[in-house]
C-alpha cells in the first residue's frame, strides 16, 4: 500500500515543484484548487518514483489524478492499480488530457477505457486576446466595457487582504440572488471560494477588485498552473451592474504577467449561460479531460 498523506496548505512548495514544470494546463493542477476543494474530495498525496500522485474519495468512490512527472508511467500506474485493489475499488484515473491518452496507452496498451464529459472541459484562451480584446470578434466586448466606463465612476485595484471582507459580502449577495444550494453545486463552490479568500496569501493567489464609487462590484482571483498558463479560478460580479463581468475580466487579464501565454478559465459545468459566456471570448482550446477506467480489474 502507498503511504499517502492528507494534503495541507504546507505542501505548496512540494506540489508546485512538480506542477510548474509540467506541460499539462488542467485547472485541476492549480495548488489553490487542490487545497480549496480538498474538503469535498478528501484529497491525499504521495511521491512515487519521482511522480506526484493524488488520491480522491468522492461519494465513497476512489479515484486518482494522472501522475505528474517526467518519465515512463508503467511502474507508477502499476503501483496505483495495486493501491486501488488494496482499497477494494476499481482503478480509475481523472484529469487525463488528450495528449496524455497516448502516454497511458504506450505504458499500458489497451488496459483502459477513456471517456470525456464536455461539461468539464477547460476553456483555454490566449492571454493577449483577453487582455487586449483586439479585432472585430471582440467588438461587442469592447462596446460593453466602454459603456460600463461611461455609465459608472469606477476603478480597479489589486486584491489584498483588506478587500476580503467586502468580497465575501459580495459573494454572499451573489449566493442569495443565485440561490446557492447543494443540488446545483453552488454550495460546494461557495465553500471552496471562501476557503481561498480566507487563505489568500498562503495559497499564493493573485486577484483584483472593481469599484463603482466606493463599492466593490466585482472581484476575481487565480494563480499560475504551469510556466505558460495562468488559471482564473473565480470571477464574481454584481449582475445588476451592467458590464461589471466584462470589465473585471479584461482588467485582470491585462495585469497577468506577459510570460503566461494562456489563461485557463475552467469549465462551464454544463450551465447554458456560462457556456455561452465562455465561448463568446473565443477560446483557442477546449481542453477535454478524460476519465480512464481499467478494463479488466483482475489484470
Amino acid at each position: 500500500m502507498i503511504d499517502f498523506k492528507e494534503l495541507t496548505i504546507q505542501d505548496k512548495e512540494l506540489i508546485t515543484s512538480f506542477t510548474m514544470k509540467s506541460k499539462r494546463r488542467n485547472c485541476d493542477l492549480s495548488f489553490a484548487n487542490l487545497c480549496s476543494w480538498k474538503f469535498l474530495y478528501k484529497t491525499q498525496l504521495a511521491v512515487i518514483d519521482d511522480f506526484l500522485v493524488f488520491k480522491f474519495w468522492t461519494d465513497e468512490h476512489l479515484a486518482y489524478m494522472l501522475p505528474v512527472g517526467e518519465g515512463e508511467l508503467t511502474t507508477v500506474l502499476t503501483k496505483l492499480k495495486e493501491d486501488a485493489r488494496y482499497e477494494g475499488h476499481p482503478f480509475c484515473l481523472l484529469g487525463v488530457c488528450s495528449e496524455c491518452v497516448a502516454q497511458i496507452e504506450k505504458s499500458m496498451p489497451g488496459a483502459f477505457d477513456f471517456s470525456a464529459d464536455r461539461d468539464y472541459a477547460d476553456y483555454i484562451y490566449l492571454r493577449t486576446d483577453l487582455a487586449e480584446l483586439k479585432g472585430k470578434k471582440f467588438q461587442s466586448k469592447r462596446n460593453h466595457i466602454n459603456k460600463f466606463r461611461k455609465e459608472y465612476p469606477s476603478h480597479y485595484e489589486l486584491l489584498t487582504p483588506q478587500h476580503i471582507p467586502a468580497c465575501l459580502q459580495l459573494e454572499d449577495e451573489w449566493c442569495r440572488v443565485n440561490d446557492c444550494n447543494q443540488e446545483n453545486g453552488t454550495a460546494y463552490e461557495r465553500r471552496a471560494l471562501q476557503y481561498a479568500l480566507r487563505n489568500f496569501e498562503a495559497l499564493g493567489l493573485t486577484g483584483g477588485v472593481l469599484y463603482v464609487e466606493d463599492q466593490i462590484v466585482a472581484f476575481t482571483f487565480g494563480m499560475p498552473i504551469n510556466q505558460e498558463t495562468f488559471g482564473v479560478h473565480v470571477e464574481k460580479a454584481d449582475a445588476r451592474v451592467n458590464g461589471a463581468y466584462a470589465t473585471i475580466n479584461q482588467e485582470f487579464a491585462s495585469r497577468i504577467p506577459e510570460k503566461y501565454i494562456y489563461i485557463n478559465r475552467e469549465e462551464d459545468l454544463g450551465l447554458e449561460g456560462l457556456r455561452k459566456a465562455k465561448l463568446s471570448y473565443q477560446p483557442v482550446t477546449l481542453l477535454e479531460k478524460y476519465m480512464a477506467t481499467l478494463r479488466d480489474p483482475d489484470v
